[in-house]
């Protein structure tokens, strides 16, 4: 099989265990070969820890998950030192949970921010610094957060710095009718034991993956248009009345690069090797609705950033 075929062996396999959300199984892959870390968000019991630990299955990787309660410690997440006195150092490092490829930080908004921000350096850079040295991350590594968009209680709003270390936010609803229907058989039989095949896809076919997207092609109109995406965030005024009133600040450059990257993936997953104003489209919700910050009036109107975002499809011209 070719490299693109075991992708999609792979999804196609994630998505029999996680019915009715097969665009956010392709999201989460569009994630994962970009190399970056994603945020999933949706209402309890909509399957996105069953997501993660489903990708883990199939993936020949490790995964760790990390609980986020209000009285976590970022060493609970990085790791300590700890003394040995029969070592030469006589201080070893003990690797958090951190140290893994697929990281589920679970309810990432229910730890204060001093936990959150432990993240952004293993994000970011893929490196942890503790005591004064820095230890890398493993080649393969992936952050996948979960937070519950209605239940603020106790909860502490990520901040906009770790929001746009995430490459997407993905959204995840409620299955349809039929859907529901498959869920409960697909329960009923996995509580019977019943067996199924798995392949494991190994991790080099994610860094061939990456080698082979880094080739697809991006032409000048391609990028013209998700600049001129970005660009209508910051400057709003340029295009209507409207979008300057829902939108306070706009996307940083993190934006232009993480919408590059996931529209040439969406490209490769299509078995195209061009950019197309399409690819860029699906995809820009996701890029997009974390690094919005709207106006008073936007939320004082219930104007959610999807709807902001579908405003500046209309005003911007495809190049």
């Amino acid at each position: 099989m070719t490299t693109r075929e075991q992708v999609l062996l792979l999804k196609q396999q994630i998505s029999e265990t996680i019915i009715g959300q097969e665009e956010v199984v392709t999201k989460i892959l569009v994630g994962l070969l970009t190399d970056g870390n994603v945020l999933l968000e949706g209402l309890p019991g909509l399957a996105k820890t069953r997501a993660v630990k489903s990708l883990a299955q199939h993936l020949d990787c490790k995964l760790s998950r990390i609980q986020f309660t209000p009285d976590l410690l970022p060493s609970d997440v990085t790791g300590t030192e700890i003394y040995e006195p029969q070592a030469a150092d006589k201080f070893m490092f003990k690797p958090g949970p951190i140290f893994s490829n697929l990281v589920l930080a679970d309810e990432i908004n229910r730890a204060p921010a001093k936990v959150q921000s432990a993240l952004l350096e293993a994000m970011e850079e893929r490196q942890v610094s503790v005591g004064g040295k820095t230890h890398a991350m493993e080649p393969l590594f992936m952050v996948l957060a979960t937070q519950n968009p209605v239940e603020q209680e106790g909860t502490y709003p990520l901040p906009e710095a770790q929001l746009d270390r995430f490459v997407m936010k993905i959204l995840i609803g409620y299955p349809s009718y039929e859907h529901e229907m498959d869920i409960l058989h697909l329960v009923r039989n996995e509580t019977k034991g019943a067996a199924t095949n798995v392949e494991v896809i190994p991790q080099e076919v994610i860094f061939a993956a990456r080698k082979e997207i880094n080739a697809v092609q991006v032409q000048p109109p391609a990028e013209k248009y998700m600049v001129d995406l970005i660009s209508a965030t910051r400057y709003p005024e340029k295009y209507n009345e409207t979008l300057r009133r829902w939108i306070s600040y706009g996307a940083s450059p993190r934006g232009t690069i993480s919408l590059d990257k996931c529209a040439r993936v969406t490209a490769w997953l299509d078995g195209r090797d061009y950019v197309t104003a399409d690819d860029i489209r699906y995809i820009v919700h996701d890029v997009l609705r974390h690094r919005l910050i709207l106006s008073y009036e936007a939320n004082a109107d219930g104007i959610d950033a999807n709807a902001v975002i579908n405003e500046l499809l209309k005003q911007v011209a495809v190049a």
